[in-house]
């Protein structure tokens, strides 16, 4: 399956060049953005992140969220539900959610494989941006939260798609789900910058709410531990959290599976 998933992402190489290339295009935008939000403010640090270190976070919130981000996973199982395409992997000794799995790990490689030099580029231009580099813990702590991301990207999405087997449609829902997610896993901004917005609960910030669901470890929490927001035993209770949100989110899945298979009749296809 990852075998056959990669000569599909092969096919059309040019315009998967291209489109990786674009994405590249919003840094300049940044890096103007917080330049000029900085002067704006007349501040030398805005929630602990310098102008240096946002540009540094958003550069790496990039990697994050290549490695998390799935789209057109969601809306592509609820599209073989409704026109009853799924109903093949019903009858063919062949996992479903195995065979998307395989499917979005053959989508990375690819990226990757074209991305790594832009990336490289990019991050050697702007290597004026970052602290130092970390020590070899911060660094394989960093890897780990980049594989978790992605199994946590891919179970959150596949479990949304799974809303098929009961719903008619649920573009509107994706939709929502894409824009809280953009909010809230710190993707436009660090989450730590909510810690002064206040909830009206005592002692409880937005942050404090936003760090109980699952979507920092998409964008925020891989860049946080590179620059060395999170060391020592709050990194290893964090990735421990990852991990189990990981866990959560692929028995969801596979238990939205099971029981909407039971309630699914194959018409169409």
């Amino acid at each position: 399956m990852l075998s056959i998933s990669l000569e599909e992402r092969l096919a059309y190489r040019g315009d998967f060049v291209l489109g990786t290339l674009l994405r590249f295009l919003p840094i300049v935008t940044q890096v103007f953005l917080w330049t000029a939000v900085f002067s704006a403010t007349n501040r030398g640090d805005i929630a602990g992140y310098s102008r240096n270190d946002i540009v540094a976070y958003y550069l790496l919130t990039m990697v994050t969220r290549a490695f998390s981000s799935m789209p057109g996973l969601a809306s592509g199982i609820a599209r073989s539900v409704r026109d009853g395409s799924i109903k093949k992997y019903l009858v063919q000794p062949v996992d479903y959610i195995s065979f998307l799995l395989a499917a979005r790990v053959a989508h990375k490689l690819v990226y990757y494989a074209v991305a790594v030099l832009p990336f490289a580029a990019v991050f050697y231009a702007c290597r004026g941006f970052f602290p130092p580099l970390p020590d070899a813990v911060t660094l394989a702590a960093f890897a780990v939260s980049l594989l978790l991301s992605f199994l946590l990207g891919f179970f959150m999405e596949a479990t949304l798609g799974m809303l098929g087997f009961w719903m008619l449609e649920v573009s509107s829902i994706v939709f929502a789900y894409m824009l809280l997610q953009y909010l809230l896993s710190g993707h436009m901004f660090p989450l730590d910058m909510l810690a002064d917005v206040a909830t009206g609960i005592p002692g409880t910030s937005l942050a404090d709410l936003v760090r109980w669901l699952p979507f920092e470890y998409t964008a925020y929490f891989p860049a946080a531990v590179w620059l060395g927001k999170i060391r020592g035993p709050d990194l290893g209770r964090a990735l421990l959290i990852e991990a189990a949100w990981v866990v959560v989110m692929a028995a969801a899945c596979r238990v939205a599976w099971l029981r909407g298979t039971r309630r699914y009749s194959g018409f169409g296809g």
